[in-house]
């Protein structure tokens, strides 16, 4: 199906009219190579509770949440610091041709984002709580209380970028100045 590091297919079959609760833990190895897929230093935590329901005839909706721990880097301190991601899911799959399903979810839903494509009816469950962890991870996480402060400068008028070359400008013979 895809390149994610955790994988959990779900096919739209599996998944009766009455719907469907999937409660998914990531092991220490599912969430060592989310880590690493993710750029983060380790990922302590990594659950993900999902709601299926059938959406049209050959469609599914999934709602839930994806929850982690993650550990980065404070970007002030540097230091290592833990971190709480909650990102929750809403999102429906539909058969690449099957536009009728496409056609009523426009209809009934025109503010929200189009339908996700099924890859041969089948919806990957850990790709989706990967990409969700992802997009809730802090880019430029702070430890809490941390607070950047510049250095002091503390620059004389010779002291700029640009002052050896004015210094060459004023000196070498046949230069103009502008």
């Amino acid at each position: 199906m895809n390149a994610m590091p955790w994988s959990v297919p779900v096919a739209v079959a599996e998944v009766p009219e009455t719907g469907r609760r999937l409660d998914l833990v990531a092991d220490a190895g599912t969430r060592a190579a989310v880590a690493k897929f993710a750029d983060l230093l380790q990922l302590p935590r990594l659950e993900a509770t999902f709601e299926l329901t059938r959406y049209g005839r050959n469609g599914l909706r999934v709602v839930g949440q994806v929850s982690a721990t993650v550990e980065q880097t404070c970007v002030i301190t540097l230091e290592t610091m833990l971190s709480e991601v909650v990102e929750d899911v809403d999102l429906v799959f539909v058969p690449a041709d099957d536009v009728v399903a496409r056609v009523e979810h426009d209809e009934d839903d025109a503010a929200e984002d189009p339908p996700e494509l099924l890859e041969n009816g089948m919806v990957d469950l850990g790709a989706v709580a990967t990409e969700f962890l992802i997009l809730g991870i802090d880019p430029y996480p702070r430890k809490p209380g941390s607070v950047f402060k510049a250095p002091a400068c503390d620059l004389s008028e010779n002291d700029h970028p640009f002052a050896k070359l004015a210094e060459l400008m004023k000196t070498e013979p046949g230069t103009k100045k502008r």
